[in-house]
């Protein structure tokens, strides 16, 4: 049998927000109960031209397919008129093997359900009242983190910074008010809710800008080399929750953190497992929360099976 093959296009018409949030939320749930198998992830990183690839794969215990993604990220690619995220996604039968459909996505399913994981995160850790949604960054994933905290927050004021002020100042989503802040300790000034979707090599948010009741969901530090959160921000906090253990441990915000002895490993909690039990995420509106997602497979097995339910691949 050959694979049934999609194009970008036709993944997108299909794919609503706010099932893909749930069919993420309910990923979490299985991934922290152990119901997914999920091996460690695949990387290269490229000097010249700035790039990374990401190799991510798994299955859930017992289901008829498995999948693998293939998720690319070169930075200059705008420079040339080309987006800067790539890849694709493929589904095999857990039954014989063989693909059952192969998703040329642009790395569009990547980019929407690691924004779908900003909104669970953000479901159950941010304020009740969110008075301001910071934004560092202005890139893809910046905006979807925006598009999508729609689905959980009413708060339509968001204030950004970015290391280019164009973008920052061309940076529109549909529904919102944008402000450009100066830096990004104007924006944990204005907001209570934050998102940073950056590759940066070195700590954009400090512990002594961070107001009480704030959340911060940071997403840009999903490899080696890369940290948006300074390690004493990660200490500081009453809750900091991880997708991903074993990912989060090993590189990233919280990585950085452990190293840097400041905290221990039994300080972090998953998002499954606040998901499971929300006394373990925030129970007041004081509390300091973060999120550090570097993205787990079971996000891949997620979307692109609720993508080949509704696109009628047949599994």
């Amino acid at each position: 049998m050959k694979p049934q093959i999609f194009q970008r296009a036709e993944i997108e018409a299909v794919l609503e927000h706010a099932e893909v949030i749930r069919a993420i939320e309910a990923g979490f749930r299985a991934y922290s109960r152990g119901q997914v198998v999920v091996p460690p992830v695949g990387s290269l990183a490229f000097e010249q031209p700035p790039g990374d690839l990401h190799i991510k794969y798994g299955v859930r215990r017992g289901a008829a397919t498995f999948v693998i993604k293939v998720a690319t990220n070169f930075y200059e690619n705008p420079r040339q008129g080309l987006s800067s995220s790539s890849g694709m996604v493929m589904v095999f039968s857990a039954v014989t093997g063989f693909p059952v459909a192969i998703f040329f996505d642009g790395g569009y399913l990547t980019e929407l359900r690691t924004a779908a994981a900003g909104a669970v995160a953000a479901k159950y850790l941010a304020p009740k009242h969110v008075r301001a949604i910071g934004v560092i960054g202005a890139g893809i994933q910046a905006h979807l983190q925006v598009d999508l905290l729609r689905q959980v927050t009413d708060c339509r004021r968001v204030v950004i910074w970015a290391r280019d002020e164009a973008k920052a100042r061309a940076f529109q989503v549909r529904g919102f008010t944008v402000e450009v802040a100066d830096s990004p300790a104007a924006v944990l000034a204005a907001c209570n809710l934050v998102v940073t979707t950056t590759p940066s090599p070195t700590p954009l948010l400090w512990a002594n800008a961070v107001k009480p009741g704030t959340h911060i969901t940071a997403v840009g530090a999903d490899g080696f080399g890369k940290q948006e959160l300074d390690a004493a921000l990660i200490a500081a906090a009453d809750i900091r929750a991880v997708d991903s253990r074993s990912q989060c441990f090993e590189y990233g915000d919280s990585a950085a953190a452990l190293k840097s002895g400041l905290v221990t490993e039994q300080a972090f909690v998953e998002l499954g497992e606040v998901i499971d039990d929300p006394a373990r995420g925030r129970t007041d509106d004081v509390q300091v929360t973060i999120a550090d997602l570097t993205g787990v497979a079971v996000q891949d097995i997620q979307i692109a099976d609720l993508a080949c339910s509704l696109l009628g691949v047949s599994q």
